[in-house]
């Protein structure tokens, strides 16, 4: 009778350490699912600009709705010599330059982005080479979307458009200042005209003393 309650003593233990066991690994389940649920969506449209000899622009979106507060991401040659990772948090800054790259060198990256509930899925691979330094210089006029290019393409608009402005205005005034020493000259020539007439005008001929053979004859 005693050995009976023992082995029933034995199985309540058994059974409610088996209970335990499965509410803590179903706490565990939920608490993962949870996290899970609460992470961010990994990031969008991972592209690589202003490519150069020893830095690169990373730049990608985050999906609408999403509360992240940073990002983390890998960065790695092609060729496995060389790996590194990049962490920022409390940002909301969707670009990164990375620098100290190696010309002429392949290399893969990939962005997460960083929640309150832990860190996102990976994005895709995105793979991109770095430029020569010999082709450094070139690849800086013709690169577009630069905003350096841009600039100096739009300064020289401007400089251009200001030359336009600048020789259109003088020939302006030039023009004025012709057509004003035009009109002097012909108002200058008409008052010179009617004073040399009024200087000449003829006298009466009643008051004209007429001359004849050396003798002076009286009017007639």
């Amino acid at each position: 009778m005693q050995e009976f309650g023992s082995d029933c003593e034995v199985q309540l233990i058994t059974d409610v350490t088996a209970s335990a066991d499965s509410s803590l690994l179903l706490l565990i389940s939920c608490h993962i699912c949870l996290s899970e649920a609460n992470r961010p969506a990994a990031p969008v449209n991972v592209s690589v600009t202003h490519l150069r000899a020893n830095s690169a622009t990373i730049s990608w979106n985050v999906p609408d709705g999403e509360a992240v507060i940073g990002y983390a991401i890998s960065q790695q040659r092609q060729d496995g010599l060389m790996q590194r990772f990049i962490r920022e948090i409390n940002t909301t800054s969707r670009a990164c330059v990375l620098w100290d790259l190696d010309e002429n060198t392949d290399y893969i990256i990939q962005v997460q982005s960083i929640g309150l509930h832990g860190e996102s899925q990976a994005s895709k691979r995105v793979h991109f080479r770095t430029l020569e330094k010999s082709d450094h210089f070139q690849s800086n006029m013709v690169a577009q979307g630069d905003p350096s290019v841009e600039g100096l393409d739009i300064s020289r608009h401007l400089q251009t458009g200001e030359m336009l402005i600048i020789t259109t205005v003088l020939l302006m005034w030039a023009a004025v200042i012709a057509l004003f020493c035009r009109q002097y000259e012909i108002i200058k020539d008409n008052d010179s005209n009617n004073h040399t007439k009024e200087k000449t005008k003829p006298l009466s001929a009643h008051s004209t003393p007429d001359y004849h053979n050396g003798g002076l004859l009286g009017n007639k």
